[in-house]
């Protein structure tokens, strides 16, 4: 599909389309029972998300260095549903597949925005976690809720930096060949590929942004663990390896649902030629799947947030008994 309706900028040589074409899935029966799935992970995501957030905003045992952390990530788990997927319902189930130009845009940004916040925000918690297992006696000197808070502020702002830096390189590009988008939402590789002048800038954001938001947390996390695990050898009984170890098995979960889908989508698509519907899916589901995990792993698995739901669950019963009586 031509682009059509191309508005120019200031230089005549950057043509921008009026509207970009998402693909989505396609020649897949029944497409539409895919998208139904999303909209029910959308659903339990921002339920579940805004659960943790109401907990730790009231439970005033959780407004410490590791809850910064936990309600952070919610922020961002529920902006990237948010951005990702009721825009995939109105795009998808109510045939309105064209986007604008501008529109696009926009997405591009909220999405990646949000997405890279949940990357830096496990970096963080896991630089808590070290903290708190290997230097123990240290912990309230070195993370306290003044130091998360500056960490989180600066995560957002240069997140928002980056992001804005990269669609902006996006705008310089030309669109004089095609306006179809391969992808679900306007993803930032099948949009830059489309033009028809230099993208090399593009690329290289690609590379920067790979690099930031993928293998360099992914590699700190892993050497934070590696310095978790020896500090654990050092404690002489199993029962006091088991308990320090307990504290970081959500963050562990939570690092395995995010960063291995990511990262063997990234390998796959490095090392064979995958078929636009596979992409979809898999990216998709890449996305999708780790903000509806996530308060649940953080409610199961956390003892303080476990304790505060109990503890209002029996305060509710009591008020309710005595009003009846």
């Amino acid at each position: 599909m031509s682009a059509t309706n191309a508005s120019f900028s200031q230089n005549i040589s950057i043509v921008h389309p009026e509207y970009f074409f998402i693909t989505g899935l396609s020649g897949i029966p029944y497409s539409n029972c895919y998208y139904i799935f999303l909209f029910f992970v959308y659903f339990v995501a921002v339920i579940g998300n805004s659960v943790v957030l109401f907990i730790i905003a009231l439970g005033r045992s959780l407004h410490s260095p590791k809850y910064i952390g936990v309600f952070n990530l919610a922020l961002a788990d529920i902006g990237e549903t948010n951005a990702l997927i009721p825009n995939m319902m109105r795009t998808f189930l109510f045939e309105s597949q064209y986007i604008s130009y501008n529109g696009c845009l926009a997405n591009m940004f909220f999405v990646f925005f949000f997405s890279s916040t949940q990357c830096l925000t496990l970096v963080v918690l896991a630089y808590d976690r070290f903290i708190a297992i290997c230097l123990p006696l240290r912990y309230h000197a070195i993370v306290n809720n003044t130091v998360m808070s500056l960490i989180f502020s600066a995560i957002w702002a240069f997140n928002a930096f980056l992001v804005a830096l990269t669609v902006y390189f996006i705008n310089r590009l030309s669109f004089c060949k095609s306006n179809v988008i391969q992808s679900y939402f306007c993803d930032h590789g099948p949009v830059y590929r489309l033009s028809c002048n230099d993208n090399s800038i593009n690329y290289l954001m690609t590379i920067l942004s790979t690099a930031l938001y993928l293998v360099t947390p992914l590699t700190i996390i892993v050497l934070s663990y590696l310095g978790i695990f020896l500090a654990l050898s050092k404690i002489t009984t199993w029962e006091g390896r088991f308990k320090a170890l307990k504290t970081c098995v959500s963050h562990l979960l939570l690092v395995g649902s995010l960063f291995l889908p990511l990262t063997c989508i990234y390998i796959v698509a490095s090392t064979t030629s995958l078929s636009p519907n596979a992409r979809v899916i898999s990216t998709s589901l890449a996305n999708a799947v780790p903000p509806m995990l996530n308060p649940i792993i953080y409610v199961i698995n956390t003892a303080e947030i476990r304790d505060f739901i109990r503890k209002k669950i029996k305060n509710r019963s009591l008020l309710i008994k005595s009003i009846s009586n």
